[in-house]
């Protein structure tokens, strides 16, 4: 695709997501950063041959796409001075919690906004980011924002911004669950007298197993939960143990809290 990326900010995220449109067939001079650490521009550069700036020259913004790549605490400041520069380009925002009300404001009014939730595993390029689209946004600027945020895993948009939090709270803090119940499986496996290296592969293979089956089965996870469950069997024993322990039940509750939290993160990082 014929379009010039600019990141603003050059960390993890922002070096995720140049990775992987490199990897997908972007040129090295269809992306740019503006970066005011000296350390994390020499990083990016050498990496993936991206033209770094230490601020907001006009060169930096002259560009299709926008990607707010910065924490969230940050954001108000790293827009201060674009603010009131742009013209038509997408911006692309990427901090957990701030909605594209706030990012307008400090943007001096720029409506063409996308914002985005994507997650840790991005990392590896097996992420999934949810988005939101302001109603401004064309179908040609989601297909811009789609192409960016698949560079680094799958992507699902949403139709209310208020669902961001949900993404949040799902796939966004998701990762820690996982890696709580990976931690805590193999905490198990070492009390039944498995080493630590033992333990830990039994873990992830584990986990990385169901999920690929789960990936090449159609059917509800429900179903295949009970396949693995023979009545009177290991299974059911353990299965008898969670539910007991309302082990689903306090997933739900732990997700909600996580949502609830992101909605009064966004109230506060907005807060004049």
């Amino acid at each position: 695709m014929d379009m010039r990326i600019t990141f603003v900010g050059g960390g993890n995220m922002a070096s995720a997501l140049a990775g992987g449109l490199r990897g997908r067939g972007f040129a090295a001079s269809q992306l740019q950063a503006i970066e005011p650490l000296a350390a994390s521009r020499a990083r990016i550069e050498a990496a993936f041959g991206v033209r770094c700036f230490e601020s907001a020259l006009p060169a930096a913004l002259d560009c299709d796409v926008l990607v707010l790549a910065v924490k969230p605490q940050q954001m108000r400041a790293a827009l201060a001075p674009i603010r009131g520069r742009l013209d038509a380009q997408l911006v692309i925002s990427i901090a957990a919690g701030i909605r594209l009300a706030e990012v307008s404001r400090w943007l001096g009014g720029h409506r063409r906004l996308v914002r985005t939730m994507p997650n840790t595993p991005a990392l590896v390029g097996a992420g999934i980011t949810g988005l939101y689209a302001d109603p401004s946004v064309d179908a040609a600027g989601r297909a811009q924002a789609e192409t960016v945020l698949a560079a680094v895993g799958k992507t699902l948009w949403v139709a209310d911004e208020a669902m961001m939090d949900a993404v949040t709270a799902v796939s966004g803090s998701g990762p820690a669950y996982v890696f709580y119940f990976l931690e805590a499986l193999a905490q198990a496996a070492r009390g039944l007298g498995f080493s630590e290296t033992e333990a830990r592969a039994l873990a992830l293979e584990t986990f990385a197993g169901a999920v690929a089956l789960a990936r090449a089965s159609d059917e509800p996870l429900a179903t295949l939960r009970q396949r693995v469950t023979s009545k009177g069997g290991t299974t059911e024993a353990a299965l008898r143990v969670l539910d007991g322990e309302d082990a689903a039940g306090a997933l739900a509750r732990a997700v909600q809290a996580a949502c609830a939290r992101g909605r009064e993160l966004g109230d506060s990082l907005g807060a004049d």
